[in-house]
């Protein structure tokens, strides 16, 4: 039986997005933060991507975004040379972490107690967060601005990556421990604590490494450019979006392509799958966030799936009921003026 991909669509933003991270699984589901080059970083619900808020505060396109595992604190990374610790629940900015140029990424630890900062002063900073008046531990040794920096194996190590290299850490002695070298510029990084597996992209290609030694497992090609790639919990698929508009569905152990959908209107620049892998999320230059499916069909979130009465020759085709909130709406609840906005209508668009 047929079934069609239909898309949630995720509107608000208004220029393209760049980074989107999920939250672990909270008593109260999941949640999905994205970084805009609009400086306004939104938090959705993970499975139904309404909007829940938009923190307010920077005053330049926000590069990076992440939430701690339940969902209590958010960190931004941004090009007005800061980043931000948010309390998530009431939208409040708990602290401004100044830098001497632009952030494009931040991490949290496991419990939440250190933020990890990258940037393109090619330096990597750990903050205190319960001691934010502290100078942060700084680490040199990258020779250009850092994209991705990202917490790995129980906190002991750290892996950053910067136009060409891949560099894993050791967090009590602050030293490399090895590095990776591309012949071409490296676009995006995931680590995936189960399994210690590092997901490299950079050119058509989606290469994958030890988090723990960095040597290569196995890697794809894809048909186009991709800016992004990500494995999903079970290690079942893979999806990577890039310059082509398209995201891609890869059999992770076979490598063999299964679905190929059109759906934004611009490169694709950040896809990452939900903790519980029920579906996956991709920012735009169009501006949108969108999710997708994993299995196309199932009844989940938003999507329910309506079976034809037999013999009528019809498709199965997921259905979409939700209601909407207009563009005039969108931009009428972003000029409040609080820190955190809570509309009264989802953000979503199908």
């Amino acid at each position: 039986m047929a079934m069609r991909q239909t898309p949630l669509t995720c509107s608000g933003h208004t220029r393209p997005v760049v980074d989107l991270a999920f939250s672990g699984i909270t008593p109260y589901g999941y949640f999905l933060i994205s970084a805009c080059k609009d400086g306004k970083p939104m938090l959705r619900q993970g499975d139904t991507g309404d909007w829940i808020g938009t923190f307010l505060g920077h005053k330049g396109a926000v590069w990076g975004a992440t939430l701690n595992k339940d969902a209590t604190k958010a960190a931004t990374a941004a090009a007005d040379f800061t980043a931000k610790v948010w309390d998530a629940v009431s939208g409040d900015e708990l602290m401004t972490l100044a830098h001497k140029h632009i952030v494009k990424t931040v991490d949290f630890t496991q419990d939440s107690n250190y933020l990890l900062t990258g940037g393109q002063d090619k330096l990597l900073r750990i903050y205190d967060l319960n001691k934010p008046e502290a100078e942060p531990k700084e680490i040199s040794g990258h020779t250009s601005g850092i994209k991705k920096a990202l917490w790995c194996s129980e906190d002991k190590q750290i892996l950053s990556a910067d136009d060409k290299t891949v560099r894993l850490w050791d967090h009590a002695t602050m030293t490399e421990v090895k590095s990776l070298n591309f012949n071409m510029s490296v676009s995006s990084m995931e680590y995936i604590p189960e399994g210690e597996i590092l997901v490299i992209t950079y050119g058509r290609s989606i290469a994958f490494h030890s988090a723990v030694s960095l040597d290569p497992i196995k890697s794809f090609e894809a048909p186009a450019t991709i800016n992004s790639a990500s494995l999903h919990p079970e290690k079942e698929f893979l999806v990577a979006g890039g310059e082509d508009f398209k995201l891609y569905k890869y059999d992770y152990n076979s490598g063999e392509e299964l679905e190929s959908y059109k759906g934004h209107f611009g490169p694709i620049h950040c896809v990452r799958f939900s903790p519980d892998g029920e579906l996956y999320a991709s920012g735009s230059e169009d501006g949108t966030l969108r999710l997708w499916q994993t299995v196309v069909g199932k009844t989940y979130g938003l999507w329910k799936c309506v079976l034809p009465e037999e013999d009528s020759g019809e498709l199965a085709k997921p259905k979409i009921g939700f209601p909407e909130t207009t563009e005039e709406e969108i931009e009428e609840i972003a000029t409040e003026n609080s820190d955190c906005i809570y509309p009264s209508a989802p953000d979503v668009k199908a």
